[in-house]
């Protein structure tokens, strides 16, 4: 009974002391601290997401059996083939590239001047923070509801119809000018929000003593304010083109006859059932991002998102 005793506190400390240790160890090196804080949420992302990704490539090189339909998981290239040298899906991907890189264009157009006016004209901070959350009302609705919106307003006979009616001016109605407007809604607050941090963090002293030296205000904008600003606007442009690129569901409801690479993809893969054809067209957009992504790597763009 005395042994029991007596061991009981001795296993206890012993515990602790390797408790004790165990801490001390890993005071003393941060950096397997830090590995450890982060190992489930880098092998979550490793295993379902890279892991996906990785067999989604592996699968854009098999191909359906003629006449079975079942998938072959033998290497080939026709898939890629296919792509490059069918004309529509030349026309589909050149059409995807140019309505994204509108609507970026469309959203820094109007995020520049909201922006530059939230973060260096209005002095009062309440409604500096009202415009900030007043841009970024396109995201409290859900997508649907926003597109059926958008369908209701462009739409032959519509809202924008109706009152563009007294001027004789007929509405664009559905097609390719409703998607890029629709999708420039859509994205236009992941245009401001970079804009605004970038230009909080320009010092207002710079452009006061561009002033004081004599210039205008638009000759300051562009010399001063506009190089300082290119990081948080590509990282914006990072953010609208592709979004836009990846769209599918937009042009569906506002596009009319009009169609996105993306839907190239979703078609294939729920009418077709051509898996392996739409993990090859998968790639275009993917390749298109990270093409984007290695060029602008330099530019510190990547720290304002």
């Amino acid at each position: 009974m005395s042994q029991a005793v007596t061991t009981a506190p001795e296993s206890a400390n012993a515990g602790s002391g390797v408790g004790r240790g165990l801490s001390r160890y890993l005071h003393r090196h941060s950096h397997v601290r830090l590995g450890l804080l982060l190992s489930s949420p880098v092998a979550w992302l490793v295993i379902l997401y890279l892991g996906s990704l990785a067999n989604m490539i592996l699968a854009s090189f098999w191909q359906l059996a003629p006449f079975t339909g079942d998938i072959v998981k033998t290497f080939s290239l026709s898939n890629f083939q296919t792509l490059l040298t069918a004309e529509v899906y030349r026309n589909v991907a050149f059409r995807s590239l140019g309505i994204a890189v509108a609507v970026t264009l469309i959203d820094l157009l109007i995020a520049l001047p909201i922006a530059f006016f939230a973060a260096k004209v209005v002095q009062s901070s309440r409604v500096r923070y009202a415009i900030v959350i007043a841009s970024t009302m396109p995201l409290w609705a859900g997508y649907l509801v926003k597109g059926y919106a958008w369908r209701i307003m462009l739409d032959n006979n519509g809202v924008l119809d109706w009152a563009l009616q007294p001027l004789g001016i007929k509405g664009p109605g559905l097609g390719l000018p409703a998607t890029i407007l629709a999708l420039a809604y859509l994205w236009l607050p992941y245009m401001i929000l970079p804009i605004y941090a970038g230009l909080e963090r320009i010092p207002t002293s710079l452009t006061d003593a561009s002033s004081d030296l004599g210039a205008s205000a638009g000759f300051t904008f562009r010399t001063v304010v506009l190089p300082l600003l290119a990081p948080a606007v590509i990282a914006g442009s990072i953010f609208t083109f592709s979004l836009s690129l990846g769209d599918y569901i937009m042009v569906k409801i506002v596009g009319g006859t009009t169609q996105m690479f993306a839907n190239i993809v979703y078609d294939n893969i729920g009418v077709a059932g051509n898996l392996p054809f739409a993990a090859a067209a998968a790639t275009f957009p993917i390749l298109v991002v990270v093409g984007y992504l290695w060029a602008v790597r330099k530019t510190g763009a990547l720290e304002n998102l």
